[in-house]
Formats: structure tokens, sequence, C-alpha cells
């Protein structure tokens, strides 16, 4: 009997798991369908946006703006990571950290000094454990990372690169594409030039000159544009990595429940077995005491 008892008392202890698991996996359902559409309605206008900046670079202006050239000096740049304040996700923790140190140690080479700044409690505790120095670290972001909130980190961002403080910003998160695709990655966003570039084999079709009117005068509007897709561009990597992280947490909770229902299955199984051969054993020996009084 005492076989029996432990395969239900290890039934009903992962019964009460899958109950967990199931119950994180209908609540990251939720908000991965609520993230992901914040991501998908911003895709396209943050495209829009980067496009508009990349065609005002090409018209032949003969204004220029400070956030889209080149800087020749290479003293300082500014890297930051976007991890979870959370585990229970899979991979996801791991394939950013893994792509941020790689960054890292690239930045390190070409610049003299990086500056680390790093969102999520994980890759906060990760990066410390590991003995890299991280200038800054925020815990706030999480599934609904707000507009306000990553504004302040973006304009001091721009203020720092305007004064000359640094001459590089990248940002490594997981970058969502779809439901089935996502995947961790690095980007340059600052200066703006190496940022539009990512959209060149997008537009070979369109024409190779854009003519624009620009009222009141290409300065002002650039000093207006320019800056916002930064902004834009900068939101919509803490809107992919949320809605990434969703969609991990959700998939790892779904493996979770399935496994945990196949150990149910098959504990299930073995208890059955177990009891009916101890019944068995009992009933022989029932019939083997009555055989022996007769």
């Amino acid at each position: 009997m005492a076989k029996a008892r432990a395969l239900d008392k290890r039934r009903k202890s992962i019964k009460n798991i899958r109950k967990i698991t199931r119950t994180m996996e209908l609540v990251s359902t939720a908000q991965f369908r609520r993230a992901m559409e914040r991501a998908v309605a911003a895709d396209s206008y943050t495209k829009r946006i980067v496009r508009l900046v990349r065609d005002l670079a090409k018209a032949g202006l003969k204004a220029e703006h400070p956030l889209l050239a080149e800087r020749s000096t290479k003293k300082k740049a500014v890297l930051f990571i976007l991890s979870a304040n959370r585990g229970l996700c899979g991979g996801y923790n791991s394939g950013v950290l893994r792509a941020g140190v790689a960054r890292l140690r690239e930045l390190q080479d070409e610049y003299g000094e990086v500056e680390l700044v790093v969102s999520g409690k994980r890759g906060v505790s990760y990066l410390s454990y590991h003995g890299f120095e991280i200038a800054r670290s925020y815990t706030q972001f999480d599934d609904k990372p707000t507009y306000e909130d990553v504004l302040v980190l973006a304009d001091d961002a721009l203020k720092r690169y305007r004064t000359g403080d640094i001459d590089r910003v990248d940002v490594v998160f997981c970058k969502f594409v779809s439901l089935s695709k996502q995947f961790p990655t690095s980007e340059t966003l600052l200066p703006l030039s190496s940022m539009t570039s990512e959209i060149e084999d997008e537009d070979e079709t369109r024409s190779a000159r854009l003519e624009y009117e620009f009222l009141p005068s290409p300065k002002s509007i650039l000093d207006e544009v320019v800056p916002y897709s930064f902004r834009i561009k900068f939101f919509k990597a803490f809107l992919d990595a949320a809605v990434s992280e969703q969609i991990a947490r959700m998939m790892a909770m779904k493996a979770a429940t399935d496994n945990a229902d196949q150990m149910i299955s098959m504990l299930t199984t073995s208890y059955n077995r177990a009891r009916q051969s101890q019944i068995t054993n009992e009933i022989i020996e029932v019939i083997s005491g009555a055989s022996a009084l007769q």
C-alpha cells in the first residue's frame, strides 16, 4: 500500500503544479494579446517615420542635422539591454543577455568606454553576478511600458548625444516579428543614419529621388521629425521586448502544463497497477487464511 500511496501523493503534487502553470499560461495569453496589439499598432507607424527621415536625408537638403551625421570620434557609447523582471519564460532572458554581452564586448573593442544601462531584474542580477559594471538600472518596465517613461530615457540620451558626451547609442532586445518568430537582436539608434539604413532593401522599387516642399523651412522640419523618430524607435524596442516576453512565458507554461498532463497520466496508470496488485495480494492472503482454517 505504501507504493500506491506514494504514487498518489506524487500525482496530487503534480496536479497542484499543473494548476499553477495553467493559470500562468492563461494570464500570459491575456497579457500577450494586449502587448501584441500595441506592438503591431506601432510597427507600421515606426517604419513610416524612419522611412521619412531616410527620405529627407536623401532629398538633397542643404540643412543638416547632428543626429544624422556620423561621429568621427569614438570616446563613449551607451548600451541598453532590455530583459525581464521575472523568469519562467523559457530562454527569453538568456538569449537577450547573450546578445547583450556580445554587443557589449564589440563596443568595448571599438570605443574607449561603454556605459551599460539595464532594464529588468533578471538582467541586473545576471550582469552584476558576472562582474559587469552597470551604470543605471530600471525595473519599472513590465508588460505595459508607457511612452512617457521611455521618453525620459530617450531625451536623456538625445541630450548627451547632442552635447558630445556620448557618440553612439545601441539597444539589445528581443524583436517581435510574429507569434511564431521572435529573436534577440541589437540595433544602433544613434546616429540615426545607422537606423535608417535598415529599410534600404524594402524600398528598392521606389523612386531613387523624392522631392519635398518644406514649410516653413527644412531645418525646422528636421529639428522636429528627426528626434521624434529616435524616440518612437526606442519606444518600439520596449514594446517588442514586452510582447516577446509574454509569448515566451506563454509557450513555456504551455509546455510545462502539457508535461504535467503526461506525468499525471503515467502516474495514474502506475497507481492503478500498484493498487490492483495490492488488492490481488490481499485477496490471495484472505483465501490462503480461509484455506488454512478449514
